[in-house]
């Protein structure tokens, strides 16, 4: 065989190979329906918006349709609409029932109708609530359970919480799974053997196994009862000691089914207690103690860390010792991937922590790693790199210097107990490398990256003791924010506002909205039940729980704009930080890439989605 054409079929069966195995490591996410919201804004007007898909291309137009009575559809637009994907009708006729829906428009080809949507007649959807008698819904996330590509929202019903330091029983924490209509699909009840409280009950809801249906994940003990009735291990034991506190018995690790609430699979947690008095020491806080509030420390997250399907994140310890384990739910059985553990203290990674995570591709190779506080750990487990900066409360991640190439770090931390450093700092997300630190020797308790002053190119910081808005070298370049805690992409600009308690304020010019009737959640930090790109366009919606505690509205923007993107929800780091965004200290979410003044084009990360027998 001549030599070159020995090579060549060579090169060329290496490439084949090559691009095969990028296109199977492309993130499998979840089918999502056009997800058109239509809201009454005036006497004669109505607010469309729909969503741009992940998978569709940058050519695709739409053409939007009213009905109204028994009348056919009439199309509204002239001409294809390119621009966005909103539109303004104003021209209804008040006195008869109307529906809007949506067809895409390809090379000239109008495509199949999205769903039929009736007219909201306020900018917001009420689900009405199954509160337990002295419960408060908190936390929420999303996941479409059933596969019919709408998203059905997880509710954490929580009772009397505590501390990990404080001494007394708590309530059973109980989830709820709720379908935009209100139907209760199902309850699981933790049981007495966990702790209620913001450190103890992390739950994440993700496709885990791209059968096209979320599965949703948590601790659990001896009495768990799943949404069918069934209990986890030993109904009778309690755990309990004289404190409230749990430090004894079986810790377990359950995938639920997502659409029936039915324990699919439970296993040992991982990592086990082990020594109480073996947690802390080095850190953001120098001491120790063997009385459970180390040791139960716990945060949780999913990742794609096989570049394909997301694995759940069940994480243990921050201050001292931390342990990661990632496991992966496939054909209807979790097994573990991998655990990353700091072990004695002695080892650099101890006390680098955070009271959250996140989930980034820090170095493009298709999988992600995790940020978790100073130290990220990568896809395969071990250790990439730690900044020696120590624990912290907040913790954001995304483009925000656009002059450099890259996902960088924004991070607050504690200083106390003899311990010393900036409180707050900026660092490469993927080398580590440190690129602005500030505060030296300060204990800072809360602090903000985002893109808000539109005169500023890239992102801005501000935090407890800044003084002000700093640009990225930290130079201050405007006032305080009003707040210091939650962002939402709202009005129709690409700059980020300000989302604190039951408002939304934009920097500079004030108030934009106000949820009447609504009360956040978690005392003084003050988040929403959930806040993500839930429906319509690529800005996101807040969900707040009304103050009687009897249902959950999901507000959503009404103002035009003429930026058009694909659905966050579409964009992988964004669908991980959905998916984490409930844990312990609540943190916004961000994208994979600058969105804001001066974005570049969006580099989209290749995915596919999965479709299940349920979606049309």
């Amino acid at each position: 065989m001549n030599p070159r054409t020995s090579l060549g079929k060579a090169l060329f069966l290496f490439l084949v190979l090559q691009y095969a195995g990028q296109a199977v490591a492309q993130r499998q996410m979840e089918y999502l329906d056009r997800g058109v919201v239509a809201v009454r804004t005036g006497a004669d007007s109505v607010y469309v918006s729909w969503r741009l898909l992940g998978t569709e291309p940058d050519n695709i137009a739409f053409n939007v349709y009213r009905t109204t009575g028994k009348s056919k559809a009439v199309k509204l637009n002239k001409t294809p609409i390119t621009q966005s994907t909103n539109y303004v009708d104003t021209k209804v006729d008040v006195t008869q029932p109307t529906t809007y829906f949506v067809k895409p428009v390809l090379n000239g080809k109008e495509q199949n109708m999205s769903e039929l949507v009736e007219v909201w007649a306020q900018n917001y959807l009420s689900i009405p609530l199954k509160t337990p008698q002295g419960y408060t819904p908190n936390d929420a996330s999303v996941g479409d359970l059933d596969g019919d590509g709408k998203y059905e929202v997880i509710l954490h019903q929580a009772g009397q919480g505590r501390d990990t330091p404080s001494r007394g029983f708590t309530d059973e924490p109980i989830f709820q799974a709720y379908k935009l209509d209100g139907t209760l699909l199902w309850t699981i009840n933790l049981g007495k053997n966990i702790r209620e409280g913001a450190h103890y009950t992390q739950f994440i809801v993700i496709d885990l196994d791209g059968d096209g249906k979320a599965e949703f994940a948590c601790k659990t003990a001896d009495g768990t009862t799943d949404g069918t009735g069934k209990v986890i291990g030993d109904k009778s034991k309690d755990w309990r000691d004289a404190d409230g506190k749990i430090l004894q018995g079986p810790e377990f690790f359950t995938v639920f089914n997502g659409q029936t609430g039915a324990a699919m699979a439970t296993v040992d947690y991982i990592p086990g207690r082990g020594n109480l008095g073996g947690w802390g020491g080095v850190g953001g806080n120098g001491e120790n103690d063997n009385n459970g509030n180390r040791v139960d420390r716990f945060v949780a997250g999913a990742a794609y860390l096989d570049g394909k399907l997301p694995s759940v994140l069940m994480c243990r310890g921050y201050y001292g010792r931390s342990v990661i384990a990632a496991w992966d739910y496939r054909n209807g059985k979790p097994t573990s991937r991998w655990v990353f553990d700091s072990k004695d203290g002695k080892n650099p990674y101890s006390g680098m922590g955070n009271h959250g995570l996140s989930i980034a591709d820090v170095d493009q190779d298709g999988k992600d790693e995790v940020i978790y506080g100073s130290m990220v750990v990568d896809d395969n487990g071990q250790g990439l790199f730690t900044t020696g900066l120590r624990h912290g409360d907040a913790l954001h991640v995304t483009d925000l210097d656009i002059s450099r190439p890259g996902l960088e770090v924004f991070g607050i931390h504690e200083n106390e107990h003899n311990t010393s450093g900036p409180g707050a700092a900026l660092y490469d997300a993927k080398t580590g490398e440190i690129l602005w630190k500030g505060l030296e020797g300060t204990d800072v308790g809360r602090g903000v990256a985002a893109d808000i002053d539109p005169s500023n190119l890239g992102a801005e910081m501000w935090f407890s003791g800044s003084n002000g808005l700093l640009n990225l070298k930290g130079e201050k370049i405007g006032p305080n924010p009003t707040s210091t805690n939650f962002l939402v992409w709202w009005d129709g600009d690409l700059t980020r506002e300000l989302l604190d308690g039951n408002h939304i304020d934009k920097y500079k010019t004030g108030r934009l909205f106000t949820a009447q009737g609504c009360s956040s959640n978690n005392w003084t930090k003050s988040t929403p039940a959930l806040s993500a790109d839930i429906l319509g366009d690529w800005r996101e919606e807040v969900i707040f729980r009304t103050t009687d505690n009897k249902e959950l509205r999901i507000f959503t923007t009404t103002a035009p704009t003429t930026r058009r993107f694909p659905t966050l929800m579409h964009d992988p780091q964004y669908r991980m930080a959905i998916a984490w965004q409930n844990v312990a200290y609540n943190q916004p979410p961000h994208p994979s890439f600058h969105l804001g003044e001066g974005m570049k084009p969006i580099k989209r990360t290749p995915i596919t989605v999965t479709r299940s027998k349920n979606s049309k």
